[in-house]
């Protein structure tokens, strides 16, 4: 079961693949902006420099033309590319690892009906010692652990397909954990949340037990969210907007409830650790308690819990009290703009304050909304404010 999507065109193999791609969300890397869809291009950003996505058409030249299936499989399998050499982690063999040979066969017969197209590959811009490819097997023996996902026979054959996606194409820890000084994921505990590197946003903790990031969601609320982008628990925004965009909702209803089942049963966790407040978060929060009367009460609610699916809520929203602050931070500099997607095609925004908001106003109604009604967050400071402003789009 686990190499077979859930979806009425599972017996076609390209079909099959195509729907694969999408739950390995492959198109964000590999498409340029503008670009021709899987031709490369695209440049991701790490903390030792800049890696750009290799051109996967079927051009024989500069992209898998001259691939072979088996070669497909081992830079998905075993981090290797065509000429053997050790591929850079940027590209989540970590986690694609886990996927069956025949689903990796399934994509690999996709990407082969693709329209080939001539776009050389460019090298990867790393700072010294990270451009030495010669260390990435040192890299590998301490952080990568190889093998495709073995199912649970204690778990329902539901689980184990949301276990699959979830640790395997959905690749969701790469973002939801935080990273050693060498890049690697902290896997323990599981999905526990960290700071997504460069493109700093927080991947919250994918837990729905006591004093998870998901703590009092349901599974249909998760559903919800990856299907729609929106739930009566929060709204994707950031870097998860545009996974709900080209990803997740794309997927059927039984591949997003065996996720959520998966997800359901990852342990309760240790109190969150929070950051000491600042000796005058109290005044702040008084301060931020009227900012937020007069701009944001009308949409959120005075008591915080949002109206219906349109404007979420800001009590115990795990975006809003996540440790550092930053995604309150920014969503209140640079608005928050929800996904459109097929089952919320007009979503509703929430405006930019940037240019309403001093530093010291968008710090005091951060740090109330962190603290106010169930939320117990540390506060954030107008020092803070000031660095997220420099981030492109904060």
């Amino acid at each position: 079961m686990l190499c077979t999507a859930w979806t009425a065109s599972a017996d076609d193999l390209v079909a099959r693949g195509r729907y694969l791609t999408l739950a390995g969300d492959c198109d964000s890397c590999h498409t340029a902006r503008n670009g021709r869809a899987f031709a490369g291009g695209h440049v991701v950003a790490t903390p030792f420099g800049a890696i750009p996505a290799p051109n996967l058409t079927a051009d024989r030249e500069t992209g898998l033309g001259g691939w072979t299936a088996d070669d497909f499989y081992r830079a998905m399998h075993s981090g290797k590319g065509h000429d053997g050499t050790s591929l850079y982690p940027a590209f989540p063999f970590t986690s694609y690892t886990k996927v069956t040979r025949a689903d990796t066969d399934a994509i690999f017969a996709y990407l082969k009906t693709l329209p080939p197209v001539k776009l050389a590959n460019t090298e990867a811009s790393l700072r010294w010692p990270y451009s030495m490819r010669s260390l990435m097997p040192s890299w590998r023996l301490l952080y990568f652990d190889e093998g495709e996902y073995q199912a649970d026979p204690k778990q329902s054959a539901a689980w184990n397909r949301g276990a699959y996606l979830v640790k395997g194409l959905g690749h969701c820890n790469e973002c939801h954990a935080p990273r050693n000084t060498f890049g690697a994921m902290v896997t323990e505990p599981f999905l526990a949340g960290g700071l997504i590197p460069v493109q700093n946003w927080y991947a919250p903790d994918l837990s729905m037990g006591p004093n998870g990031g998901l703590s009092g969601w349901s599974e249909a609320d998760l559903v919800a969210l990856l299907k729609n982008g929106r739930s009566q628990k929060g709204t994707a925004f950031g870097p998860m907007a545009d996974v709900v965009i080209r990803s997740t909702q794309h997927l059927d209803d039984g591949d997003l409830a065996a996720m959520a089942t998966y997800l359901k049963s990852l342990p309760e966790r240790a109190p969150p650790r929070q950051r000491e407040s600042a000796a005058d978060a109290a005044d702040l929060a008084k301060v931020g308690q009227k900012v937020y009367a007069d701009q944001c009460a009308s949409c959120h609610g005075a008591d915080g819990r949002g109206k219906s699916e349109a404007y979420p809520p800001l009590d115990g929203n795990s975006s809003v009290v996540e440790p550092t602050g930053i995604n309150a931070i920014r969503i209140v500099l640079s608005g928050g703009f929800a996904p459109a997607t097929a089952g919320n095609p007009r979503p509703y925004s929430m405006p930019p304050f940037s240019q309403t908001l001093s530093d010291d106003d968008a710090a005091a109604v951060v740090t109330y909304i962190r603290q106010a009604w169930s939320n117990k967050a540390a506060s954030v400071s107008p020092n803070d404010v000031r660095a997220y402003r420099s981030i492109p789009g904060g």
